[in-house]
């Protein structure tokens, strides 16, 4: 009887550990999964966005493609250049930033907002800084923003999103960057078109 009881705590230790090995594998996995879909995404949406980009960039508003394709937003000193897709969805924002539905398109008058992961496209914006240049590349053309402000706000405050009749940018990203799980805040970011 005392065999019996040595041995199975020592396999149900070994099975214990197997069992989160393969789990941390499995993680492993997944999150190389994700980085590599994200990482093929971006360059083929990119090349796309390249084949309808005039040479010569004269602004009009911008479209939606068909396959969701707005254009590429861009933050030179941060490092920030991403795909921008139509919508919020999980999915889109796994693999772009994407367009808040009911926002104005780049080109129009408005306001034009944009979301993204605070752990992926956007981790750089907590050290953006006023005068910073934000640059959208649509095939209607490219605009260029100049950051105002940044704020910090709850999730329910979507008045930030409102127009006041300029050509305004507004970026949306969880706060604060290090939270884990999901965040108690926005973290946003105010620009007004360049001409």
């Amino acid at each position: 009887m005392k065999v019996l009881i040595k041995t199975t705590p020592k396999r149900f230790l070994k099975w214990t550990q197997w069992t989160l090995f393969a789990g941390g594998i499995l993680m492993l996995g997944y999150c190389g999964f994700v980085l590599v879909d994200t990482w093929v995404f971006q360059k083929q949406e990119n090349a796309a966005l390249e084949k309808f980009v005039p040479q010569a960039l004269v602004a009009s508003p911008a479209i939606v493609g068909p396959d969701g394709l707005i254009g590429r937003i861009q933050i030179e000193r941060l490092g920030i250049s991403a795909i921008l897709l139509e919508g919020t969805r999980n999915k889109t924002l796994r693999r772009a930033v994407g367009h808040i539905a009911g926002t104005a398109l780049p080109g129009q008058i408005g306001n034009v907002g944009i979301a993204g992961h605070r752990d992926t496209f956007f981790r750089p914006l907590r050290n953006v800084q006023a005068d910073d240049i934000i640059t959208l590349t649509t095939p209607g053309g490219e605009y260029r923003y100049r950051v105002v402000s940044t704020k910090v706000v709850s999730p329910e405050s979507v008045e930030v999103l409102n127009s006041d009749g300029n050509e305004l940018l507004t970026l949306v990203t969880c706060y604060p960057f290090y939270y884990l799980g999901s965040a108690p805040d926005r973290f946003v970011v105010r620009a007004t078109r360049v001409s």
